[in-house]
C-alpha cells in the first residue's frame, strides 16, 4: 500500500482530502438548523450520511480502485454499461420521486441514484472502446459511433426522470470525451458530417415537438435573469436567498457556523447551493480560495492525462476532467442566475450519497492513472 501510495499524484490525493474535509464541515453547518427545526432530526444528520458514503468511498478506492490495473477495465465495461441501461430503465418501475424527478431508488438506509454512476460508466467504456479501436486501426466510422448511440440511450433515459441537469452533464461528458479521441483525420470528418446531420435532425424535431418534451417545471426554469424581481415566485426565490448570502459574506466571511441564509431562508443549502454559504461564513477569499482550488485539481488531472502511456488511460482523464468542469461550471453559473438552474451539485462539497461516492471513486481511478504513469517512467 505505502508503494501505491508514493506513486500517486501525492499533490492531487491532498486537495482531495481537503475538499473531503471542508465539504464535511460546510455540510454539517449548512444543514445542522434544517435538520432540527423542519425535519425533526439530529443536527449531524446530513453530516454523518455524507461521512458515511465518504469513507465507504475511501475503502473501495485504497483497497480496490488504486490496484486494479486498468488494462483490466475491457472485462467489465460492457456488463456495466448494460447494468446501468438497467438500473436507468427500472427507475420508471421501481424508482421514488425526489425534487421532481423519479431518479432514485430507496433500500431503505440508503437511496441509490444510477445516473450518478451512469456519468464513470460511460467514461470508462468510451475510454475502453475507443482504445480497442485505435488499436485494430478500424476504418469503419459506424464503429466510432456506435458509442454516441449508446450514450444517447442513457442522455435520453436520465433526461425522462425528469433530470436535466444530469442529462446535460453526461451528454456533455460524451462529447468531449470523442472531442479527445485521436481518431484519423478522414474518419473523424466523415463522423462529424454524420453527427452534424444527427443534430440537425434533432433540432428540427425539438422545434415542432418541444413543449411536448419539456416538463412545465424544467420550462419555467427557462426564466433565470434577474430573480431577486421575482422573490416571491419559485423562478427567483431560491437564486435570490444564494445572492443575499454572498452578500453577506463580504470580503471576509461572517465566520464558520454564523450563516443567517441557512435558517430556512435558502432552500438546499447543504446540496446544490452549498457555495453561497461557504461564500457567507467564508467570505469572498473563500469562496476564491474554493475556485482556485477546483482549478488546481483538474490541472493536476490534465497532467496526468497528457502524461498516460495509452489512449484508454488518457481518455479516462480527459473524462473525469470533464466530469468535474461540467458539475463546476454548471452549478456555479446557476446559482449565479447565469444560466438556468438544473439542480447539479459541487463535487466533493454538496452533499449527496451517489454523487459524492462516485466522484471519489473516480478520482482515485485518475490516481490510478498515476500510479501507471509513474511505473512506466521508472521502467523507461
Amino acid at each position: 500500500m505505502k508503494k501505491l501510495i508514493s506513486k500517486m499524484d501525492l499533490w492531487l490525493l491532498l486537495f482531495i482530502m481537503i475538499y473531503i474535509i471542508l465539504g464535511l464541515v460546510m455540510i454539517y453547518t449548512a444543514s445542522s438548523f434544517l435538520t432540527i427545526a423542519q425535519q425533526g432530526v439530529s443536527s449531524n444528520y446530513y453530516f454523518v450520511r455524507q461521512g458515511i458514503f465518504t469513507i465507504i468511498g475511501l475503502l473501495i478506492s485504497f483497497l480496490f480502485i488504486i490496484r486494479i490495473p486498468t488494462k483490466n477495465y475491457r472485462f467489465f465495461t460492457t456488463l456495466l454499461i448494460i447494468g446501468i441501461i438497467a438500473s436507468l430503465t427500472g427507475l420508471f418501475v421501481y424508482g421514488f420521486i425526489g425534487n421532481g424527478a423519479k431518479s432514485w431508488y430507496d433500500f431503505g438506509v440508503i437511496n441509490f441514484q444510477p445516473s450518478e454512476f451512469a456519468k464513470s460508466v460511460l467514461i470508462i467504456y468510451l475510454a475502453v472502446y475507443y482504445n480497442r479501436l485505435l488499436n485494430k486501426k478500424e476504418k469503419n466510422i459506424y464503429k466510432y459511433l456506435f458509442p454516441l448511440l449508446v450514450g444517447i440511450i442513457i442522455v435520453a433515459l436520465v433526461f425522462m426522470q425528469p433530470d436535466a441537469g444530469s442529462a446535460l452533464i453526461t451528454s456533455g461528458i460524451v462529447a468531449l470525451m470523442f472531442f479527445s479521441v485521436p481518431i484519423p483525420p478522414l474518419i473523424k470528418k466523415k463522423c462529424y458530417k454524420t453527427i452534424l446531420i444527427g443534430i440537425l435532425i434533432s433540432v428540427i424535431v425539438l422545434l415542432l415537438v418541444g413543449k411536448n418534451i419539456f416538463s412545465s417545471r424544467q420550462l419555467n426554469r427557462l426564466t433565470f435573469t434577474n430573480p431577486c424581481t421575482r422573490y416571491t415566485e419559485n423562478t427567483g426565490y431560491q437564486v435570490c436567498n444564494g445572492f443575499i448570502a454572498i452578500k453577506n459574506g463580504g470580503i471576509f466571511g461572517v465566520g464558520l457556523g454564523n450563516s443567517t441564509q441557512k435558517y430556512l431562508y435558502l432552500p438546499e443549502a447543504h446540496t446544490d447551493f452549498i457555495f453561497p454559504i461557504i461564500v457567507e461564513e467564508l467570505g469572498l477569499i473563500g469562496g476564491t480560495l474554493v475556485i482556485f482550488g477546483y482549478i488546481f485539481i483538474l490541472l493536476r488531472i490534465l497532467k496526468i492525462a497528457r502524461r498516460a502511456t495509452n489512449t484508454r488511460n488518457a481518455l479516462i482523464a480527459y473524462g473525469v476532467f470533464s466530469f468535474l468542469l461540467l458539475h463546476i461550471i454548471v452549478n456555479l453559473v446557476g446559482i449565479l442566475a447565469l444560466a438556468p438552474l438544473t439542480g447539479v451539485p459541487l463535487p466533493l462539497l454538496s452533499y449527496g450519497g451517489s454523487f459524492n461516492l462516485n466522484v471519489i471513486i473516480m478520482l482515485f481511478v485518475v490516481e490510478r492513472l498515476a500510479i501507471e504513469n509513474n511505473e512506466a517512467s521508472i521502467l523507461a
